[in-house]
Order: C-alpha cells, then structure tokens, then sequence
C-alpha cells in the first residue's frame, strides 16, 4: 500500500501526511479510523468520509507504516496511487473513484433488473400467478447474496474487529428478510400453491410464515445501491472545483537553454531559466515576461473574466492561458513554490479539515449504530410481547435497522465544505481551514488596511492647473517630458498621466524629448525641453532655483488638492512658475460597492492606514467610510485590532502587505489579498487571488451560505433520524419505504450541498466615483 499525498514539515518534530482510505461506507466507518489512528501515541488524526482521506500528525516515533498498519488492522485499507512523477503540484492521477463507481454502477443495473419484478409480484396481486413465489426466490436470490455482497463483507469485516456501521445494519436487514423468506418458503406456509400477497405502506401485521419479505431483500438492496450510486457521483462533482484546479498546471513546457527551445515535462524546469508560450498554451510556472506582449487569460486562478494585458516585467501566474502573441518567460516558482499549487494546498487543506459543528455528528455517528440494534432488539420483544403477530413484530425490527441510517449526519459537513471551498477557489478566493466558515457569521467589524486595499497603492496623475496666461497642456507636456527620465513613484505617475492623455489635455500621449537631466534628491528633477530649462519640485526648490514666487491661484490651487491628500509639485522655466501638477494614490474602481455591500450585510468598516488623517479622511469619504484610525505605525496594527477587540467587536481584517501579517494574525478573521506579500496570505484565514476588493464581500458571504448550507443539512439529517426510528419501531413503515427514505436521506444532503456551485455573489451596481477620478 502507498500513500496519497506528501509527507509534510519533515523538518519538523511532527510531520503530517494525508492518506487515501478505501472500504469506508459511512460516517461510522470514518470515526472508527479516526479513533484508532488517535490512540497511537501522540498522532492527531482527522479522518473525512466525503473525501475518503485522513490527515494525520505524529511525531518521528511512528512511521506512516504505522498508521497505515492501523488502517488496516481497523478493516479498511490505503489507496494507490501517488501524485505523477510529472506534476509538482500534486495533480492526483486517473481517479481510482472512477473504476469503484463504474463497479458499483453495474452491480446496481443487474440489481435493479432483478428487483424488480420482484418488488411488482409482492405488491400487485393481478401478477400473482401460481408458484409466483419460487420465482421470486430465483431472482431475489443474486440481489440478496451477490448485490448485498459489498454490505455483507463490511459487516462481518466490522464485526471481526468488534465494531458495528450503517453496513452492518443493511446486512443484518437484508439478511434477516431473506432467510426468513426462505423459512418460511420452505418449513411455512409461504410456500403453498396460490398464496397471495399486497403491498402495504405500513409494517404489515400477517402471520409471519405465510407471507416472504424476498421483495424487502430485493428492494432495499437496490434502493440502498441506487443511494449509494447517486451519492457518489454527487460527491465526485462536489470536489469538481478542486479537479478542474489541479488539472490547470501545464503538461509540459518549451525551455530556453543554449539558444534552443527544448521540449520537457514541466517538472524537470528550474527557477531562473527562461521558457517560451504561444498563443494558446499555458503559462508553465510562475515568472517575469522577458520578451513578447499578450492578453492572458487569469479566469480559473482569480474568477475574473477579462483577460490582463502583460508585457517586458510583468509578472504571469503559472496554469493561465495566453491569448495572442508569443511570450518568453522567466520562471520565478517552479513546481510545489508555485501559485496554482499553493491555492490547490489550500483548497485540499479545507475540504479535509472538520468544521466545528461537524464534532457534533462525529460523536453521534460513534454510539449511533449500536443504539439502532439495541432499538430494534427492543422493537422486536416489545411487539412479541404484547401479543403481536411474528412476522409484524419482525418487520417492524428490520424496518428500523434499514431506515436508521447515519450516512446523511456524517456527509452533512463535508460535502458541504467540498463544494463551498471548490466554489470559492473558482471565484478566486481561498478559505483555509472549515473553522473559518463559524468566524464569518461572528464577525461585526471590517478593518480595512488603506494602501493596496481600499486604494491602488500607486500613484496616479489627479490634477494639472496652468498659471494665468499659460496653457495647461503645455505646463503638462514639458512637465512630463521632464518627468518621464525618473523613477520617482510622483515622476511616474504624472508621465503616465500625460501619455493617458489626461482629460484630452494631449490626446495622442507623445512627449517630446528631455536632454541634460538632473535629479535632486527630495527636491525635483531639472532638464532642457525644446531648448526650454524646466524645473519640476517641491515649491520652496523652484521658488529659489528660479528666483520666482508661485501665483496667488496655484497657491490656493495647490492648498485644495493638499486638504484632499495629494502630492503637489510645481513646474517652471524661463524664471516663472508656470503650473502645477497634483498626483493621488487611487482608489480602486469597486471600493465604493465593497464598502457598500459589507455595510448591507451589517459590518462596521474601519479604515487603517499609516498615513496622515487629512489623506486618510479624504479616501474614507470617498468610499463612504466613517471610521478611521489613521497615523498608525505597522508595529501599531496589532494594538489598534486588539483595542476595538477589547471593546467589544469581532474583528475581521483586511490586508495586503508583509506590515499587515500580524494584524491579520491578531484579528478574528483574517483576509489577505492574494496580489499582496506572501508574508500576510500565510497569516490570513481567506486569501483572496485577486487584488478586487469586492472579493472581501464575495468571500464572506461564500462562507455564510457554506455555513448555513451545513446548518440545514446537519437539521435535516437529525431530524430524519427522530422522526423516522420511532415511526418505524410502531410499525408505520414498510422496510420497503424505510429503504427509500434512507437512500433519499442521504441523496438530499448531498444534492443541498450541491447548490453551492451556482453561488453568485451580490452584485451592487454604482457609477464608478473617487480619488483620482
């Protein structure tokens, strides 16, 4: 047997590793594993039925043999096969899932085809023919035996190591309905020429030896195999999401090497080296476009659908697709480092994690199939007892060994989780563990980091006001020129804003150019444009560098952009100062319908910022935001998160960069923006791919419906079990009817989960408005 996954923190005192468990059927089956892997000397182990997979921690005394040899020792056993040799990122091989469901797909049609006619003699008298019953032995027979085959091995599998599961309590059902049809067949009066029976909703109260329950045998065998066939296609969709991920990674990659372009399997490329992608093709690792411009498709990695326009340094996602043009790319994460396989680590984290409500169905499934015996024993005695009828105090016992079904408790949780989480890693957002779903609905404020989350965190080109008697796109043209020879983020901002064509000011973007180019620290930038000196800075710098003043109405020009938080410098040439140019950080287009959507969902949003109050008022208006604290120091982040805690909030924070990663760690809920440092994503609990704060909202109103999908499946599945045990134990069920609403039980937990795939987030439509605008 090999293991499923990778041993990980080797390093570490205590390594964990994720196995495949096969031969588990049911929630019971789940908590014995995880109950034996748990009693080996310090081993944490969570095991999930929906996934088939445990996740176990232990320390370097006890080797995964070990616990593989528990697997065993428990009745069940660890799958094949491992990640491709090909494939860094884990990708899994061809699912084995396929060959067990096909398995069980045909067990069910010959069942099915078995069935019934069965089921239609017993219930319809007009089909009755003399001796019917011998052929309903015939067909019944194969269901019985070979059908029930797979319930009857767990069964006695589970009672050689003293355990009882939902397998057993099929069997013994099955089983029992059978071998008194055959008692009674043979040694009863069921057997006699022209007997006649008729279907009943309720446990029929015949004389027990003159009737067969071959129909139960038959019936309930295919019903619970139909169950079982449907659940296990509905739990191979739920984990689609997570398919489709890992299926995103490239086979194989074109790599540069000695002038050439060799084609190798992507596992064999290395950081640094240089690989080439044409239209079509996905990007093959993380890196940096070297050469080559394109739109690239970032759809299945960040949920949103407009392409993204890439050229010479800037950075690409391994698993996107190009759409035009030929790129060559400098590979910066390789494999396991890369961003496709973190996010499918992180999916593959929360889909095998337990979410805290699921402890609760976990300790009920544990007692839960030996309470059902002890039920149905007591069933049995108390109609035996009071003088009823065999046969109807025997259906009534095994009507509640088949209806009491503990499936549906234990596939509430996980499927639920599996398609939330694989949802959420579609729309671009990655929820790390289940116990993030409960911190959601907690939550009643949203501290929001300013710089790269409300904001662009880059600088933008946000106002240019002329002198009386010069021309606006003149002070603008010869400003920029200037400009455009320096790396200065203000430098930048206003050159880009002039080749944007800012307001129409120069349409056509050109510039002209800047010879003898200076830069003074701090100050400003100087060189000749068009045989003109022009000197771009700070007010006091060109107010001594030109022997001029600046005029009354840029003075009052530039106060106004300054109250509103932007930079302002000046321009000047031929000793007067002719204009002046004010550049902003940038709100990001979607900020105002973020705030406005977590103010809907009744949130508190706090702006944090390091930047002084008049900036960080500024921007809160614009967004429609009342509460800042502004002037924080990154080491500050922390106390101002633990002081609204200790006020009584619970706190959700927002942030991007390697200064927010303790803040995010201190709060409640923590989001990083998967855009920002690695640093704060490692700290979050919600990593959102993309940089659109609109994923804040998205992400936690997933988490609510995942929440509350579990919350109604967990409702459902109890209260199934209340009503339907003693309905059964007082003889108002059918064995036949208890199998179909066990099969049904199950089927509607999972089909709810299924739901969460047509999430759609809220959409607030709002004219576009803000800094920068």
């Amino acid at each position: 047997m090999s293991l499923v996954g990778t041993v990980t923190g080797a390093a570490h005192a205590s390594p964990g590793v994720d196995l495949a468990i096969t031969g588990m059927t049911c929630a019971s089956c789940a908590a014995r594993v995880e109950k034996k892997l748990n009693k080996l000397d310090g081993v944490t182990a969570t095991v999930n039925f929906a996934t088939g997979s445990a996740r176990v921690a232990f320390p370097a005394v006890v080797s995964v043999g070990d616990l593989i040899s528990v697997v065993e020792q428990a009745g069940y056993g660890v799958a094949e096969p491992g990640p491709r040799e090909d494939d860094p990122a884990g990708t899994p091989g061809p699912d084995a899932g396929d060959d067990e469901t096909a398995a069980l797909r045909q067990r069910l049609l010959v069942c099915l085809a078995l069935a019934i006619p069965v089921v239609g003699l017993a219930m319809i008298p007009a089909l009755q023919f003399r001796d019917w019953q011998w052929l309903s032995l015939v067909l019944a027979s194969p269901v019985a035996v070979w059908g029930a085959w797979p319930f009857h091995r767990a069964a006695f599998v589970n009672a050689r190591h003293g355990a009882a599961t939902m397998d057993t309590l099929v069997s013994v059902g099955v089983s029992a309905a059978y071998l008194w049809s055959m008692y009674a067949l043979f040694f009863g009066g069921a057997g006699r020429p022209g007997m006649r029976m008729g279907f009943t909703w309720l446990a029929p109260g015949g004389g027990g030896t003159a009737e067969t329950y071959l129909e139960v045998a038959a019936g309930v065998t295919a019903l619970i195999l139909t169950g079982r066939h449907l659940e296990a296609r509905a739990k191979r969709r739920s984990g689609a999401a997570l398919t489709a991920l890992l299926s995103l990674g490239a086979r194989n990659v074109a790599v540069l090497r000695a002038g050439n372009e060799i084609r190798l399997p992507v596992g064999q490329l290395a950081a640094g080296e240089l690989f080439v992608v044409r239209p079509g093709e996905k990007i093959a690792a993380d890196g940096v476009v070297e050469s080559g411009n394109s739109a690239v498709d970032t759809s299945m990695l960040t949920g949103e659908p407009v392409p993204v326009e890439v050229t010479v340094g800037d950075a690409v996602t391994g698993g996107s697709v190009i759409a035009g043009g030929r790129l060559i790319v400098r590979a910066t994460r390789v494999g396991s480092a890369s961003q496709l396989a973190q996010m499918a680590r992180l999916v593959a984290d929360a889909q095998a994690g337990k979410a805290p409500v699921q402890r609760v169905a976990d300790r009920v499934s544990r007692v839960f199939v030996p309470l059902v015996f002890a039920i149905a024993a007591t069933t049995l005695a108390t109609w035996v007892a009071t003088g009823q009828p065999a046969g109807a105090a025997f259906t009534a016992a095994v009507a509640v060994l088949i209806i009491a079904c503990p499936c549906a408790m234990g596939l509430a949780t996980p499927t639920a989780i599996l398609v939330g989480t694989g949802r959420g890693a579609q729309l671009g957002i990655l929820i790390k563990g289940p116990e993030v779903l409960e911190s959601t609905r907690t939550i009643d404020t949203i501290v929001l980091d300013k710089t790269g989350t409300v904001t662009t965190g880059r600088m933008s080109l946000a106002d240019v006001t002329a002198a009386r008697g010069d021309d606006r796109g003149e002070v603008l043209r010869l400003a920029a020129a200037v400009e455009d020879a320096s790396e200065h983020p203000v430098a930048v901002a206003i050159a880009g804003g002039a080749r944007d064509g800012l307001r129409g000011l120069l349409p056509d973007g050109s510039l002209p150019a800047v010879e003898g180019f200076a830069s003074f620290h701090g100050l400003g930038a100087e060189g000749t444009v068009n045989g003109r000196v022009v000197a771009v800075g700070r007010r006091s710098w060109l107010e001594s560098r030109q022997a001029a003043t600046v005029p009354q109405d840029l003075v009052l020009r530039a106060a106004d952009a300054e109250s509103a938080g932007q930079t302002v410098v000046f321009a000047a040439w031929d000793g007067k100062i002719r204009g002046m140019l004010a550049v902003a950080d940038t709100i990001k287009p979607t900020s105002v319908a973020a705030i406005t959507r977590l103010v809907d969902m009744g949130l508190r949003p706090v702006l944090l910022t390091g930047d002084n109050d008049r900036a960080a008022q500024t921007v809160a208006k614009a967004v429609g935001i009342s509460e800042v604290i502004s002037g924080v120091l990154p080491s500050g982040k922390v106390e101002a998160i633990r002081s609204l805690q200790d006020s009584g909030r619970v706190v959700a924070m927002t942030g991007d960069g390697v200064n927010d990663a303790a803040a995010l760690a201190q709060a409640d809920l923590g989001l990083a923006m998967g855009t920002g440092a690695d640093a704060a994503i490692e700290a979050s609990d919600l990593t959102l791919v993309r940089g659109d704060l609109l994923a804040v909202p998205d992400a936690i109103e997933l988490s609510r419906h995942t929440l509350a999908t579990i919350k109604g499946n967990l409702f459902w599945a109890f209260g199934y079990n209340i009503a339907a045990i003693p309905l059964a134990a007082l003889g108002f069920l059918n064995p036949l009817i208890a199998g179909a609403a066990m099969a049904f039980s199950s089927l509607f937990v999972v089909t709810n989960s299924l739901r969460l795939r047509r999430f759609q987030p809220t959409v607030i439509r709002q004219s576009p408005g803000g800094l920068g605008s």
